[in-house]
């Protein structure tokens, strides 16, 4: 008679051996399982809420699982495409997207009073400063990636003078949020590269005593912004309108929250631009504190499992690139929080996944379709 640990012993390589199989399934199709569901889980939730939150509206939310399956796709393709592929194209990235901007600045197309778009006459409309998001960090790793790390302080000034021109046509359309978002990214790799602390304390500083000068080139409803998030309540009814509605809404959820479509704030147009921006207001209404940290803790898994994929890279250049790639996914989900909770001025940062946005599924995909590859490339190599 066979003893329990003889059929363990009997039944567990076989299951081992289907599961290794499993990996190695999905690691020759290039993608990273853990990663991949983390991000279907988040974009199923999102697709949940933002039908909520749009008031029933199925258009939106069928316009935005038809952007999913675009970012899907994008994401699979370029998982593809080997690192050094995307290290050899990243300086002509760089350029064709800097003379989109250009052209954005020469002869862009402007609704409501931002000229941020190109139009292609008889296709579509295209906003390069999408394309930088992707192009910045790429050519930041390739610039610090070929020399010795930590960079040297004439390197850290070249890498800064790549940043600055980009960055300067972003906020110029004017285009804030992006401007952050792509600044970031530029950020994010000398920061990898081994800066040394003090250095980065005196940038910092830098920053911060500049900040008077910066005011003085700031539009009237950026300076509006700043104060409205000093003091919400010296405009109720105007421009702290949005803030106050929002902490509402978040307050009202309450721990468990109201329920998936019973929503007041947002049903009853009492929160402005629910379904974008302000849409973690709303879903807080209605999933509550609960629904909120499951929410956090998909995030914090995506974050973990790409700070993963960035330690385990083998060369500079990956390393570099998907560590600010990681890092510029925290600052979409920090920005976000922070504006709708009240501890940031509101700039227009979209919460990943969840709110409406072709543009941004599609661009934040893509990155993580790099991440895959750099990953998944790597094992085939070792």
């Amino acid at each position: 008679m066979n003893k329990p640990q003889d059929r363990f012993l009997r039944y567990a390589p076989q299951t081992g051996a289907r599961f290794s199989n499993k990996l190695e399934f999905w690691n020759r199709l290039h993608l990273d399982l853990p990663l991949l569901a983390a991000l279907l889980v988040t974009a199923g939730l999102g697709l949940l809420e933002l039908y909520s939150a749009s008031g029933r509206d199925m258009d939106m939310t069928l316009k935005q699982l038809a952007s999913y399956g675009l970012g899907f796709t994008a994401m699979i393709v370029l998982a593809q495409v080997p690192p050094r592929s995307y290290e050899a194209i990243s300086p002509w990235f760089y350029g064709i997207a800097m003379v989109l901007l250009l052209m954005v600045a020469v002869a862009g197309e402007t609704r409501l009073g931002a000229k941020r778009w190109l139009r292609i006459p008889g296709v579509t409309s295209l906003q390069p400063s999408e394309f930088m998001k992707l192009a910045m960090p790429m050519m930041m790793a390739w610039f610090l990636g070929a020399r010795v790390l930590p960079p040297r302080l004439r390197v850290v000034g070249l890498a800064l003078l790549l940043l600055g021109p980009p960055v300067a046509l972003i906020a110029k359309q004017p285009d804030l949020g992006t401007g952050i978002l792509v600044a970031s990214s530029g950020l994010f790799v000398l920061f990898l590269s081994g800066l040394p602390w003090w250095l980065m304390g005196v940038f910092l500083a830098l920053v911060g005593s500049l900040a008077p000068v910066a005011w003085h080139f700031m539009h009237d409803y950026q300076r509006q912004r700043i104060l409205t998030l000093i003091d919400p309540e010296s405009d109720p009814l105007g421009n702290g309108w949005n803030i106050i509605q929002s902490k509402t809404a978040i307050g009202s959820g309450g721990l468990f929250g109201k329920g998936w479509l019973e929503g007041s704030q947002s049903h009853l147009d009492f929160l402005p631009e629910g379904h974008t921006d302000f849409i973690i207001a709303a879903y807080s209404e209605e999933f509550g504190l609960i629904g909120v940290l499951i929410l956090l803790v998909l995030y914090t898994v995506i974050l973990g499992r790409s700070f993963y994929i960035a330690g385990q890279a083998t060369d500079s250049y990956s390393r570099l690139l998907a560590g600010a790639i990681t890092l510029s996914f925290f600052v979409y989900v920090f920005v976000n929080a922070g504006m709708v909770s009240g501890i940031l001025p509101v700039v227009g940062v979209p919460l990943p996944f969840v709110s409406y946005g072709g543009t941004a599924v599609i661009t934040l995909l893509s990155g993580f379709g790099m991440l895959m590859s750099i990953h998944t490339h790597r094992k085939l190599i070792g």
